[in-house]
């Protein structure tokens, strides 16, 4: 993955969320983002993955420059897969239907070719016998896992993930971890906004930590866990 933003801000209601974010990073597989509540990682994300509109500056992504445009963001967000702390699921539909009917509607697929999609990977995170299932019928790791397979059922360029594991009891928590690194070891593009440290010293190759609004340090994992720069991030980790 190829990463470069140059000046990215972002405002809430006129407050700075981010400030003048420079960053540029090649080769990156599993992109790691730690910090401080409100420090601005979810907001970040939102922007990668074209939630999100820039106040000022650009973003490129793999050579894309991900243009303030309505119309090019809807069309960038279909090549990209988005699990959010939250499942949001179709409440009404089955878990199969919550993984179809966005391969039908959004992406253009007979039913045929959706459903053999859904069962493949309904199969594959061992959620098969629960398929027809509605939401509320599901644990919620069971909920995250189908919003997995749903997010990986376009076969995404890139995978974005939101605190997928903040919503969840602690005993629940690793079987939803252990399906995103199943993810990770496809050698899939993946950013993470993580709180589980340990976590991310298993998945992520590279690592950002933002705290105020800004990158306060960055660096390969190797390079990242073992020579902070920064007392924030010491103190961070320290507590984390």
């Amino acid at each position: 993955m190829k990463l470069e933003l140059k000046d990215v801000s972002k405002f809430y209601d006129q407050k700075q969320i981010l400030k003048d974010i420079n960053i540029k990073l090649e080769n990156i597989h599993s992109l790691g983002i730690l910090g401080p509540s409100g420090g601005g990682k979810s907001t970040l994300l939102r922007l990668l993955a074209g939630i999100e509109k820039v106040d000022s500056g650009s973003i490129v992504i793999n050579n894309t420059l991900l243009k303030n445009e309505e119309k090019f963001l809807n069309d960038y967000r279909k090549t990209v897969g988005v699990v959010f702390q939250a499942y949001n699921l179709f409440p009404n539909f089955s878990a199969e239907k919550n993984v179809t009917l966005p391969l039908e509607k959004v992406h253009n697929m007979s039913h045929e070719q959706a459903l053999s999609i859904s069962n493949e990977l309904f199969t594959r995170f061992l959620l098969m016998e629960h398929r027809h299932k509605k939401p509320n019928q599901l644990s919620g790791g069971q909920q995250q896992r189908v919003a997995i397979i749903r997010a990986l059922s376009s076969t995404p360029a890139v995978m974005f993930f939101d605190e997928p594991t903040s919503a969840l009891d602690p005993e629940i928590t690793g079987e939803v971890l252990q399906a995103i690194y199943d993810v990770i070891t496809e050698k899939k593009d993946m950013v993470l906004v993580t709180h589980h440290i340990e976590f991310a010293k298993k998945a992520c190759d590279y690592l950002l930590f933002i705290a105020e609004g800004q990158i306060l340090e960055h660096g390969p994992a190797e390079e990242f866990w073992s020579k902070h720069k920064t007392g924030r991030l010491a103190k961070f980790l320290e507590y984390a």
